[in-house]
């Protein structure tokens, strides 16, 4: 077992590679997709079977967990792993993101975010060193700098304004941080859509000499040829022997695409939350279990599937509990998601390793694209 935060790249296929990143609580086997568990919980899922699926990493949110149960709790318990009962390496989020979107009478500063909790009504305080404060007590192995995040479509100076302050906001991030064995800091680069400022910000960054480097600010309103431009322009910048990370993407099409340009880890909340609505997605694309076509279907999801609840269970089951709105059907429907996912960075990292990624993901889009069998 490593004591140390490290990165080893194992193979490489064009722009896309897979790796691993070691650290004294596991591996991340690269490209990896980090279910979320942003409040401590990846929701509808025990730990064991978010293991048992392939992840090797979870991620947790400094800005729920700050507001309930508290840092400060969460530390006195032991730490997040033990809280959650999950051994694994987990990220956090700098909650920056979630101040911007839930909070009510937000006001930013060059000190940090003043805001009123979405829950209570309570007013806190997030600077850079009390986000990465808090990441210290929950104990997690990836802490995130704080940041602005800015909507796109924005104007230009907008844009400017928080990439600057949030090149700021890392300096000060670094310096909390310190040098804790087996743990990294990852900077964050922004700029929105305009390529000049997106350069500055990772060159930036870059200078900093941090342990990974993630790309934020995208997937939050722009259309994927603008997500994927500005990871074509912002990886040569981004230094090969750092892992890079593409915050909150994505869908399973906008992965693949990543994953060709150089992005080796990913998160978000699409495959859980789709999941408790009945959405789920499957190799021969999304499926709505909600639709009537399913009611009188014997047949499971997908019989080669190696996960239970898509290979076990009936559809006209699955959508009896979905429009029943019973517990279980949100359940099996994000395990069925989560599944797939996993196989999907699987199949990815087996593909880059055999130099067959174009002809795995043209395959894998075929698929999507035909649907079913008749």
């Amino acid at each position: 077992m490593t004591t140390d935060f490290s990165f080893h790249l194992l193979g490489r296929d064009g722009a896309a590679r897979t790796g691993e990143i070691r650290m004294p609580r596991g591996v991340i086997r690269t490209p990896a997709f980090m279910p979320v568990g942003t409040a401590a919980t990846v929701k509808g899922m025990y730990p064991e079977q978010v293991k048992a699926l392939g992840a090797d990493v979870v991620l947790g949110n400094t800005y729920h967990l700050m507001l309930r149960p508290g840092a400060e709790r969460i530390a006195g318990l032991g730490g997040l792993h033990s809280f959650m009962n999950w051994q694994h390496p987990i990220l956090t989020d700098s909650g920056g993101f979630q101040v911007m979107s839930l909070s009510q009478l937000r006001k930013l500063t060059e000190e940090g975010v003043t805001f009123q909790s979405h829950i209570d009504g309570s007013r806190h305080m997030l600077s850079p060193e009390r986000s990465v404060e808090i990441q210290k007590l929950l104990g997690s192995d990836i802490v995130m700098q704080l940041d602005e995040c800015v909507s796109l479509p924005c104007e230009d100076s907008v844009a400017e304004k928080a990439m600057r302050l949030s090149l700021r906001w890392a300096e000060r991030c670094k310096t909390a941080f310190g040098n804790p064995a087996g743990r990294a800091l990852f900077g964050i680069v922004q700029g929105g859509s305009v390529p000049s400022l997106r350069v500055e910000s990772a060159r930036s960054l870059v200078d900093m000499d941090l342990k990974g480097y993630a790309i934020g600010g995208l997937a939050v309103g722009e259309p994927q040829d603008v997500m994927l431009a500005m990871i074509e322009t912002v990886e040569p910048h981004l230094p090969q022997e750092r892992p890079r990370y593409l915050m909150g993407v994505g869908t399973p099409d906008d992965i693949v695409e990543s994953v060709s340009r150089g992005i080796d880890m990913f998160d978000c909340v699409m495959p859980t939350r789709a999941g408790r609505h009945g959405q789920i997605f499957t190799r021969f694309g999304r499926m709505n279990l909600r639709n009537a076509k399913h009611a009188d279907d014997p047949r499971p999801i997908d019989p080669k599937s190696s996960c239970q609840a898509a290979n076990g269970y009936a559809r006209a089951y699955l959508h009896h509990l979905v429009k029943a709105d019973e517990m279980l059907g949100k359940m099996l429907l994000t395990w069925v998601n989560l599944a797939y996912y996993q196989d999907l960075m699987a199949g990815l990292r087996a593909a880059i390793a055999a130099g067959t990624l174009l002809d795995f993901i043209a395959e894998t889009k075929e698929g999507w694209a035909k649907g079913e069998p008749a």
